[in-house]
């Protein structure tokens, strides 16, 4: 009888798992929209948007699903991330810390337009922050 009990307190306490992070940023779809207004912030930024001047429209294109493929990957989803590593993704391109703060800036204005919660935001930006050391400077 006291096994029996055990097992059903055990059963009881064991939940489903909580939903990956690429589930609670709105699966491939909520990532999508994040990176295209992601990406129109940083085209809009005059701190940045001189490093996507005359970029082609096919050249945009792949930015934007390397980018949502990277997140997607890195979130848990079902997605993986193809595209160069970082640091030869950037090299020669000099990026200054000041450009690294302002992208961060620009990923959270579009979080924050797609009302992801603080804690998704946290988790998403300790995911991607560790990035920084192979961007900046490169």
């Amino acid at each position: 009888m006291l096994l029996l009990s055990l097992d059903f307190v055990a059963c009881a306490t064991m939940g489903d798992p909580p939903p990956s992070l690429y589930k609670r940023l709105g699966g491939r779809d909520g990532i999508a929209l994040v990176v295209d207004d992601f990406v129109a912030n940083m085209v809009a930024d005059p701190r940045v948007n001189n490093r996507f001047q005359g970029m082609p429209p096919p050249a945009v294109f792949k930015l934007r699903s390397n980018l949502a493929d990277q997140i997607c990957d890195a979130t848990g989803g079902p997605c993986s991330y193809l595209g160069r590593d970082m640091k030869a993704t950037h090299r020669g391109m000099q990026i200054t810390d000041g450009e690294w703060d302002a992208t961060v800036e620009n990923l959270v204005r579009a979080l924050d337009k797609h009302q992801v919660g603080a804690k998704e935001k946290s988790e998403l930006l300790g995911l991607l922050g560790p990035m920084k050391g192979e961007i900046v400077g490169q």
